[in-house]
């Protein structure tokens, strides 16, 4: 039998993808708390800093509230918090030899890391819907347009993505669920507080500019703010890096994946 080419190996390869991202998110079945639980914190810093920090007026955002400014960074936070511990899960399936399986298998390395990269971005989902309603219970001014609500939800998916992919190269490199756990504890507030989620880049230092403008976390939440609540962003260019980091993200994912197993 010849093996697909052209289209036919295209829509081969996306079935595939698309079937482990159906895996992954049929192991929510086994704990269906888990979207509610992990829903709890982001709703906490939205509810607790942001309605803080919206009266001390400490943080200049413009004409626009602190707690419209926030809500975008919460969003972006919560499924960078999802996907950064992605790689823990690919660990698991090593150890129960379900990887090993999987590696032996036509299926290339790229289509079970996109897969998996991918399904971290729709478990993200659920927290976009939640961030969107309790924002809206608080006064955010933000839109209802279905269409731009679709476009933040795929940028949410592109940054989490990413961040899945970092976490399972590191558990190419790593190999060990409790030394990934603490690189991905030591990385995940770096990230976060070195991007524009809680504060404007113009208010900070000069190398935390730096960093801020290569962490894709920025990207994210200026794409989430121009199309949730309507601030001046660049859309072309936070999607195209967003695009580029997940497409590096899985080719470097996929170069690793082979370490698992040694």
């Amino acid at each position: 039998m010849r093996a697909p080419r052209g289209a036919q190996r295209a829509k081969a390869l996306a079935s595939r993808i698309v079937t482990f991202s159906i895996v992954e998110l049929q192991k929510l079945r086994h704990d269906r708390t888990e979207l509610v639980t992990r829903a709890v914190q982001p709703v906490l810093w939205m509810v607790i800093f942001g309605t803080t920090f919206s009266r001390l007026h400490t943080i200049p955002t413009g004409s626009v509230p602190y707690l419209d400014f926030l809500a975008p960074g919460i969003i972006a936070q919560s499924a960078l918090f999802i996907a950064i511990f992605y790689g823990i899960q690919i660990i698991w399936d090593r150890d129960a030899g379900i990887l090993n399986k999987l590696l032996v298998t036509p299926t290339p390395r790229s289509a079970l890391i996109t897969g998996k990269s991918f399904a971290a971005g729709l478990r993200s989902i659920a927290q976009v819907l939640v961030i969107v309603v309790v924002s809206l219970l608080m006064g955010v001014g933000m839109t209802l347009n279905p269409l731009k609500i679709l476009a933040a939800i795929v940028a949410v998916m592109l940054g989490a993505a990413f961040f899945a992919c970092l976490s399972m190269t590191i558990a190419g490199l790593v190999r060990m669920r409790d030394r990934l756990m603490g690189i991905g504890q030591a990385i995940t507030m770096p990230l976060f507080f070195a991007s524009n989620a809680l504060y404007p880049i113009d208010l900070m230092p000069g190398w935390l500019k730096v960093i801020s403008h290569v962490n894709p976390l920025s990207y994210e939440v200026d794409a989430l703010r121009g199309l949730l609540i309507g601030t001046s962003s660049h859309l072309l260019l936070d999607f195209g890096v967003l695009v580029l980091a997940a497409g590096i993200g899985i080719a470097t994912a996929s170069s690793l994946l082979g370490r698992l197993v040694r």
